[in-house]
């Protein structure tokens, strides 16, 4: 490689490597996405250039279709579809590192248009695998977040079994393929590459279709660290640096903030990916109505200027569809005007995806000192006169540590609202969240409030009752 191309290699990867460091906060997370961008056009451009398969305009001229797409998509997708708008491009991510390594086994083994390694053919089944897996995984979970097909926990008898069977006949094509056909002689190497191909779009879709309810932030993160790890792998087939360097950190950085999803909820990624769990949950006692204390916007705003000193806010996916993160910060300013001591309490995989709460309050003005994970709040709860619930219910819901009740949200630490003197909850019914687990809380009637109402709306006619003084 030219010493021009290895320099604009190394920039880009220095680029790469301090815009993920500025990630690591809300307040240089915008120029640490700038910065990371810039790196990968250095690469792509020196990538192009190098090959020399395109000519000038033909590189701008897919860099401008490109780049209008990307930002049309950015534009366009609201707040709530950014996790499936996540989930698609670790798709096209995966399905182009796997087609790529497909591309280049055949040419090799096939055409013999390309020297055959060792490396590069283990690079190649490894990409295929990886990139496949995380190609036909996203699709699932784009599926079920955007409520098309196969929602929820999808299970079947012997699944796991039906997993690991998968799983082992595609090594053993991929196995094969390096041999070039000395462990399954009635197989070709490519024919091996293929079935392997088809094996782990298979076991993509397989791993995840149990996956429902509050595990899909944590699954689409492990997505996002197996399209890195099958980039890498495809650098290795390219002998291409910065695509090993670039698919690396994705990886890593993917794979360590899925370890600490996982262990932040108490809740082994083995159990996520392999212990399906039933979809079944408890939503009232004998099948009957239960009573609630339904109140007014009036309710709610005599509970905050006579009872309340400390009030904590918790958003949830609801807040996301309403729009209603405005409402929240102004009703937050008010009532710290009057004194009261107003702060934000996140649950890790509030929304759809990770940080997605932290955006939405951040995009309304809310200062991220006033935004605290759940091990640095849930310890205040107790000492908390009212907390708002605005369309959340899963991250809050006690049922998660009843013993007696299996379901999607079994095990998962919620934040501790119980311990609060008041709850009010707003949102449109009773209905239960993603995981569809009912919520002994809103039948509570002597320390829960619903306030039962579009999230923004709800969260309007409250100030507006705070500030009349009712």
């Amino acid at each position: 490689m030219a010493a021009p191309a290895f320099l604009a290699y190394l920039l880009a990867a220095v680029l790469f490597i301090f815009g993920i460091r500025r990630l690591r906060s809300a307040e240089t997370a915008r120029s640490g996405n700038s910065i990371s961008a810039f790196g990968m056009l250095i690469a792509l451009g020196t990538t192009l250039f190098i090959t020399g398969t395109l000519s000038l305009p033909e590189i701008l001229a897919g860099m401008v279709i490109g780049g209008a797409i990307g930002a049309v998509s950015a534009q366009k997708v609201k707040m709530t579809a950014m996790p499936q708008m996540v989930a698609a491009f670790n798709g096209v991510g995966g399905g182009a590192a796997a087609l790529i390594a497909l591309s280049e086994f055949y040419q090799a083994d096939v055409l013999g248009t390309r020297p055959e390694t060792l490396v590069g053919s283990i690079t190649a089944v490894l990409s295929i695998l990886i990139g496949c897996v995380s190609f036909a995984g996203s699709v699932i979970a784009f599926s079920k977040l955007q409520d098309l097909f196969l929602t929820g926990s999808v299970s079947f008898p012997l699944q796991r079994t039906v997993n690991a069977a998968v799983l082992l006949v595609a090594l053993l094509c991929g196995a094969n393929a390096i041999a070039g056909g000395a462990i399954l002689p009635f197989l070709s190497p490519f024919a091996s590459i293929a079935v392997l191909f088809f094996l782990a779009l298979g076991l993509g879709v397989l791993l995840v279709v149990p996956i429902g309810g509050a595990d899909m932030p944590i699954v689409i993160s492990l997505l996002n660290a197996f399209t890195g790890l099958a980039a890498a792998m495809s650098g290795f087939v390219l002998s291409n640096y910065v695509l090993i360097i670039s698919g690396t950190l994705v990886g890593s950085s993917g794979t360590i903030l899925t370890r600490l999803m996982s262990s932040s909820l108490g809740r082994p990624l083995g159990k996520i990916l392999f212990a399906s769990v039933s979809g079944a949950v408890k939503k009232s006692e004998g099948g009957e109505e239960r009573p609630v204390n339904a109140a007014s916007p009036e309710d709610v705003a005599a509970l905050l200027n006579y009872e309340a000193e400390k009030v904590i806010m918790v958003p949830g996916y609801g807040l996301a569809v309403a729009q209603a993160q405005g409402a929240m910060a102004e009703l937050a300013r008010l009532l710290e005007e009057r004194g009261k001591e107003v702060k934000f309490a996140i649950h890790p995989v509030a929304g759809r995806m990770p940080g997605h709460m932290n955006v939405l309050l951040a995009e309304a003005d809310v200062p991220y000192d006033r935004l605290y994970d759940m091990e640095d709040i849930n310890d205040e709860f107790a000492e908390t006169d009212v907390v708002i619930v605005v369309g959340a219910n899963d991250v809050v819901n006690p049922a998660a540590s009843d013993p007696e009740v299996e379901s999607p949200i079994s095990g998962m630490p919620v934040l501790d609202v119980k311990s609060a003197r008041h709850v009010v909850f707003i949102k449109r019914s009773l209905s239960p969240g993603f995981a569809g687990v009912d919520n002994p809380l809103f039948y509570d009637t002597e320390k829960t409030m619903m306030l039962f109402a579009d999230a923004k709306q709800g969260l309007q006619d409250v100030i507006a009752a705070v500030k009349s003084g009712q």
